[in-house]
């Protein structure tokens, strides 16, 4: 084996199922976000980056899936057709399971930009500085970014209060 081999082994072991719920998180759509799984790891196989430690080879391998990501929300195939209802699909390894406010959904529809803040802030416990490396954005913007999503996640809970009041 070559030491690429066993570097894309040890990576999906140990962030596997962090690459997964990132590109699920970017794509609502579990198989894109296999097929995107793979793609990162296909990548890192070919590649020959050499990592200073753990955090960097995550950071890379993130930032692949999350570019694949937008990759795929830009793509004609995605903009042009409607999805499939995704409700069935298996439930991702290690991810929460228990949403029953939607949150994650509403998340998902938020636009793109507060979508990827919020998730890498709150379900992959990365800091404003992080997420900063990550998307390649100053920390004020990421800041912004994370504070208008929030708002308007509010507003969207907030109308999904004033409607479940009116139906009772």
């Amino acid at each position: 084996m070559t030491e690429n081999e066993n570097t894309a082994q040890y990576a999906f072991r140990k962030f596997g199922d962090t690459v997964l719920r990132t590109a699920y998180a970017c794509t609502g759509s579990i198989q894109e976000a296999e097929d995107i799984t793979q793609d990162v790891f296909l990548k890192l196989h070919s590649s020959q980056t050499a990592f200073a430690d753990d955090e960097h080879m995550k950071a890379w391998l993130m930032r692949a899936a999350i570019n694949r990501g937008r990759n795929y929300r830009k793509s004609f195939r995605i903009s042009r057709t409607s999805s499939i209802d995704d409700e069935n699909a298996p439930q991702i390894a290690s991810a929460p399971v228990d949403d029953p406010d939607g949150i994650k959904d509403m998340i998902r529809a938020l636009p793109q930009k507060y979508s990827e803040v919020i998730y890498l802030y709150y379900y992959e416990g990365y800091n404003i500085r992080e997420i900063s490396g990550l998307l390649g954005k100053s920390e004020n913007t990421i800041s912004s970014l994370l504070q208008r999503g929030r708002k308007k996640l509010r507003m969207e809970l907030e109308k999904e209060d004033n409607y479940g009041s009116e139906r009772i």
